[in-house]
């Protein structure tokens, strides 16, 4: 698996940001830059990662908060409420009476068995590409669905993928291997071979939708295909998966009674273990640890069966052993209530990730016992077999796909515009009403007020005080107070922390007399380790958060709160002008649309729309942007619109961090008019 292990390594890297500038100064956009240490330190050198070490704590203290009930009554009652739940949370939505239209396009015969190249719909217009292997006879013959992870060519990959089909079908199952959505020969752009997660699986929350549910329905869609196959039996049906694909295993036997018996490989562990440690956007079940912990469905599996594989060589700490025994440990007591206590168990293997033979002896075993009633479910060994030229597994030639296939970038851009069009169709807006459903968006349930204000010595003229909140945060911020008779405050954020602030844009504001706060958000800056580097995983941050039932602009709009509320009551700002950079000025935008905050507001290279608009930059901006459902709410515009102040767009960018035409931006000029005409709200808009 060794696209696998590739992709651990990169998750870590993903929208990872700058490294501290050599120079004193740069200059971006003809603005100097500061360099790390033209402004102070707020905080004590050496310190640990703030947001880390608080999203780490908060996880373990729900860990031990999601306990399972301990009777049928209950438990019955939890089981109905917590599938419904998180069927509500994925955005699964499946059509088992949606022709599956199944498209094959090659056939190759092997020795007791052949292999079909197909693709079939599973939502409509939308078609996964997969290899059926099939056993030589009549049948009807147990099936498997095998979900993959992030090897890098998908199903026809010869180091694991491959090995499974062709050694499920010479054990007398039909195996059917599916390219996950995104991957494999759903890439962007056919055999260009594309890691399907980050920004580009993350765009799918913005239209309401999730990764992890796209996958899940393709699952259960490939499950209809099984079933419907008259050399099939449909009551015997099972699960595999290893990495990515061992997560949609547990996922699917979680939400799907149709499947009998399930071995998810390398991928159980716990929610807790999820929390700032490396996983794909595949992985994600919004609000999933408000809901419960990973051996809640665990348990949804009883009375059917499940086994964990998982190695001892691991490389990945939220697949460590240990972690998955956790979780095995705590939904085993709702197997034996159910008098099942065997169809809940594991094994471990000296190995590293993937999905080796081992593994695949021991699935033969758990799947002969429980869909075939033969043998004590212990590893069988399997028939030896030869891989073939993974160019032979493909359902199209390279570069030769349907012209009319739908990749992740299409689907988002063509369901953006559906959702956007709905938007400007409204005549009115309430603006109460939409105020309350943004609030949700974000996931402000409480807001983050100040404790206490901590003081340390001036340093160049800079006041630094470390703002402690009341949901443990401990906000940096440099302040300067303002000069001659101006009681005017502009606070500055930047999404990558405040060494990255134009150097004349506090030098103006000096001038001017204006008093100055510059904030560290979570996750930049001082918060994160190694102080003013400034270098947050978003790939890992945005994903805690929301499996805590957060967002991150949300949460920075709460700090933005924070600060604006000290530098009003404190130091009895008469004027405040929240003045942010890239996604920390979609974070003030939404803190005066929510809150009525801030007297003026400034964007900088911030975007107009969350519009979907190019794949080739669409990490242009960090994972912190995303948030689930905003297109079904609104855009940008209508959040300038209820923020009811006059707000400068500088730079103004699309989605993606490209620039805007001069036509383009009179098209979104007129938009944000119109959207806050409906609105009925003060304040103008201006872009430069």
């Amino acid at each position: 698996m060794k696209g696998a292990i590739f992709y651990c390594i990169l998750f870590a890297a993903i929208n990872l940001y700058f490294s501290p500038l050599s120079n004193a100064e740069d200059r971006v956009n003809g603005n100097r830059i500061l360099s790390v240490d033209s402004l102070p330190a707020v905080l004590a050198g050496n310190h640990a990662d703030l947001t880390e070490s608080r999203l780490r704590n908060e996880a373990v203290m729900k860990f031990t908060k999601h306990q399972l009930p301990d009777n049928k009554t209950d438990w019955n009652a939890y089981r109905s409420r917590l599938k419904a739940r998180l069927i509500e949370k994925a955005g699964i939505a499946v059509d088992h009476k949606l022709p599956l239209d199944i498209r094959e396009t090659g056939e190759i015969q092997m020795n007791g068995y052949k292999i079909k190249n197909i693709a079939f719909q599973t939502i409509p217009g939308i078609y996964a590409t997969a290899n059926l292997f099939i056993p030589d006879g009549n049948g009807p013959f147990p099936a498997i669905v095998h979900m993959l992870g992030h090897w890098r060519k998908g199903k026809i990959d010869r180091s694991g993928p491959q090995q499974v089909g062709h050694s499920f079908a010479l054990s007398g199952y039909v195996c059917l291997t599916i390219d996950p959505w995104g991957a494999g020969e759903r890439a962007t752009t056919h055999g260009d071979f594309e890691y399907h997660g980050a920004n580009l699986g993350a765009s799918l929350m913005n239209i309401g939708e999730t990764l992890l549910g796209r996958q899940v329905v393709d699952n259960m869609r490939g499950i209809d295909l099984l079933s419907a196959m008259p050399n099939v039996d449909a009551t015997r049906i099972g699960a595999t998966g290893a990495s990515g694909g061992g997560n949609q295993t547990m996922w699917l036997v979680a939400l799907d009674e149709r499947v009998k018996a399930a071995m998810p490989v390398v991928s159980v562990g716990s929610f807790e273990s999820y929390i700032m440690r490396s996983n794909c956007v595949c992985e994600l079940e919004l609000d999933g640890f408000t809901l419960t912990e990973e051996a809640g469905v665990l348990a949804l599996v009883a009375p059917r069966a499940i086994k964990m594989c998982n190695h001892e060589k691991e490389s990945n700490p939220t697949f460590y052993i240990a972690e998955m025994l956790r979780t095995y440990g705590n939904a085993l007591p709702v197997f034996k209530m159910l008098g099942v206590e065997n169809n809940i168990a594991y094994e471990t293997f000296d190995l590293t990730h993937g999905y080796w033979k081992e593994n695949r002896e021991a699935a033969l075993g758990w799947f002969d016992l429980h869909l075939k009633g033969i043998g004590d479910g212990s590893s069988k060994k399997e028939v030896s077999f030869d891989t073939i030229p993974e160019e032979k597994l493909m359902v199209y030639p390279k570069g030769k796909r349907d012209p009319a296939y739908i990749t992740t970038a299409v689907y988002a851009r063509n369901k953006g515009a559906e959702l956007k069009k709905t938007y400007l169709g409204h005549k009115t807006f309430d603006p109460s009403a939409k105020r309350k459903e943004l609030k949700e968006i974000l996931r402000i349930h409480e807001p983050s007020t100040l404790k206490k204000a901590h003081s340390f010595k001036s340093v160049d003229g800079w006041e630094r005080i470390a703002l402690e909140t009341s949901d443990n945060k401990l906000i940096p911020v440099l302040l300067r107070s303002p000069s001659g008779q101006s009681q005017e405050y502009i606070i500055f954020s930047h999404a990558q922390g405040k060494r990255h602030i134009a150097n004349d844009l506090l030098d103006e504001a000096k001038k001017k007399g204006l008093g100055i706060a510059i904030v560290d958000l979570s996750g930049t800056g001082e918060t994160t380790r190694n102080n003013e580097t400034g270098e947050m995983t978003y790939h890992t941050l945005s994903r805690s958060e929301l499996w805590l039932g957060r967002s991150m602009l949300g949460e920075w709009a709460k700090e933005l709160s924070a600060v604006a509320d000290y530098v009003k009551t404190d130091r009895k700002a008469k004027r405040i002008r929240l003045d942010g950079t890239k996604e920390a000025g979609l974070a003030a935008l939404f803190l005066s649309a929510v809150e009525g905050k801030g007297d003026e507001l400034i964007l900088r290279d911030a975007p107009v729309s969350y519009l979907f608009d190019n794949r080739e930059s669409v990490d242009f901006y960090s994972m912190a942007i995303h948030l689930p459902g905003f297109l079904k709410w609104g855009d940008v515009s209508l959040a300038a619109a209820l923020s009811g102040k006059n707000i400068t767009l500088i730079n103004p960018l699309s989605m993606s961090g490209r620039s805007l035409s001069p036509a383009q931006l009179k098209e979104y000029n007129a938009e944000f008019e119109m959207v806050r005409t409906r609105a009925r709200q003060a304040g103008k808009t201006i872009f430069q």
